[in-house]
């Protein structure tokens, strides 16, 4: 704020522990826009200029569709799911009800056993195989993030689960598309693309600074669904430089 910018663009790395700079930017006349995550819906209605996220209840429904797909296919009527979120964040708590409420809808005897927190990379790893020690006839794991997906399918392999186990996760990556490509244990992935999500954010933010912005404070982007080999091996192709 003492370089006298024209604008703040962030992703909130906790809904409350962001707020204070959140407001501070605000009362000095900064406008703020958010990304992905931000702070809480009333710090975003009072101090936030726009927040451009992926709907996260349609993202998760998007994922319970795939899960159902898979289940239905694979004749599993009951099937045991346990969560590793990141739900520090609201927009995780979002992800996994519309997850769940789609998943439900179509396999009522779907259960959700467990629900823990696992955001970083190696906690995931750590929480997938002590859920799946914990429970032997599990038949999935749901990631609500990257590092959540990713920790999920090496947990699986680590217990040497793998073909018995899905995975259904969140947020694409290079080693998550190339997870996606060989398909033995993540079965689908739904992502908000970097590049299309930095376009708009770049674009809003212009708009903000130059006082067009139409009042709109909540913007959507586009949800994608990834759930074949192939959607591995093109999303690799696309992205050579690693970059979402």
């Amino acid at each position: 704020m003492a370089r006298n910018v024209d604008a703040i663009i962030l992703s909130a790395v906790s809904e409350n522990g962001s707020s204070r700079t959140v407001r501070r930017a605000s009362e000095a006349g900064i406008p703020v826009i958010c990304y992905n995550t931000c702070i809480n819906q009333k710090g975003v209605d009072k101090y936030v200029s726009a927040y451009l996220v992926g709907d996260p209840l349609e993202f998760g429904k998007k994922l319970g569709n795939a899960a159902a797909d898979y289940f239905i296919a694979n004749k599993i009527d009951q099937p045991k799911i346990a969560v590793i979120n990141c739900e520090a964040f609201e927009v995780c708590v979002q992800r996994r009800k519309g997850f769940e409420e789609v998943l439900k809808s179509r396999v009522p005897g779907a259960q959700i056993v467990a629900n823990q927190e696992g955001t970083v990379l190696d906690k995931a790893i750590s929480v997938g195989e002590k859920l799946i020690i914990s429970t032997p006839d599990l038949n999935a794991i749901m990631g609500e993030s990257g590092g959540a997906t990713l920790g999920a399918v090496k947990a699986v392999r680590n217990q040497n689960q793998a073909g018995k186990i899905a995975v259904f996760g969140s947020d694409m990556t290079t080693e998550i598309a190339q997870e996606l490509e060989n398909n033995q244990v993540l079965k689908a992935v739904v992502d908000i693309s970097g590049k299309k999500m930095g376009n708009a954010v770049f674009a809003q933010t212009l708009k903000v600074i130059n006082k067009q912005a139409d009042g709109e404070k909540v913007i959507q982007v586009p949800i994608d669904l990834y759930t074949k080999t192939e959607d591995g091996k093109q999303w690799l192709a696309t992205h050579v430089d690693g970059l979402p």
